[in-house]
């Protein structure tokens, strides 16, 4: 049974004041908060454990949601005072983990992205969910050779927040706080990262622009307008 970890504890600062008095995860995109929308997906996979880490208003999302949604039953690492950052976040969790490789979302972007790719069997360590570089990030932040993520080349694509992690790469880390991206590219340039590029419904919700975008998003896709 793979597990999950559905990021959560974020300020949103960007977001506010929506942010004030909701956590980010809680907003709505089509009628459902977008943390709703990743338990319903990883469901729909399989997926029957899920670890969230909550901080800022994470009371919220426990009240929200409880401790077992639909079947999925829901462990809180809790970060409320004080945030630990993405690779932080993931040492604190890994009790809650396990020893199989498990699928990490961002509770903050908005997908129809199906889980079952992440879910075949695989010899990579780590497997990216790439993205096409949307307007604000249009740098992007990683290569795709023939299914492998490197560091250097010409096209460049975004990392979508899904991935899929064996947590015996964490085992070497202390926890502290400390962001994902530099462990990401120090396993990248051990050649140990396999990637996908997605090509279908992703939006980041990082801004009320962006916000309004992927409920645009959702709309089409829905009403195919």
């Amino acid at each position: 049974m793979m597990r999950a970890m559905i990021l959560a504890a974020g300020r949103g600062e960007r977001l506010r004041p929506y942010t004030d008095h909701l956590p980010k995860p809680l907003l709505e995109v089509g009628g459902k908060p977008l943390i709703v929308r990743h338990l319903e997906s990883l469901a729909a996979a399989g997926v029957r454990e899920a670890v969230i880490n909550i901080g800022h208003l994470g009371d919220q999302i426990v009240a929200r949601l409880g401790h077992d949604w639909q079947g999925v039953k829901i462990i809180y690492s809790d970060e409320r005072a004080g945030r630990l950052e993405t690779g932080g976040a993931l040492i604190r969790a890994l009790p809650y983990l396990g020893s199989e490789p498990f699928l990490l979302v961002n509770g903050d972007i908005c997908t129809d992205f199906s889980w079952n790719l992440l879910l075949q069997e695989s010899t990579a360590s780590v497997h990216l969910v790439l993205v096409p570089n949307p307007d604000h990030h249009p740098a992007g932040d990683f290569v795709l050779d023939a299914g492998v993520v490197a560091l250097q080349g010409e096209e460049r694509h975004t990392y979508a927040g899904i991935a899929r992690i064996d947590p015996t790469l964490l085992q070497a880390y202390p926890e502290q706080s400390a962001p994902l991206a530099p462990w990401l590219r120090e396993w990248i340039a051990e050649g140990i990262v396999a990637g996908t590029l997605y090509q279908g419904m992703w939006t980041d919700v990082g801004t009320p622009e962006r916000w309004q975008l992927a409920q645009e998003r959702c709309r089409v896709r829905h009403d195919g307008i």
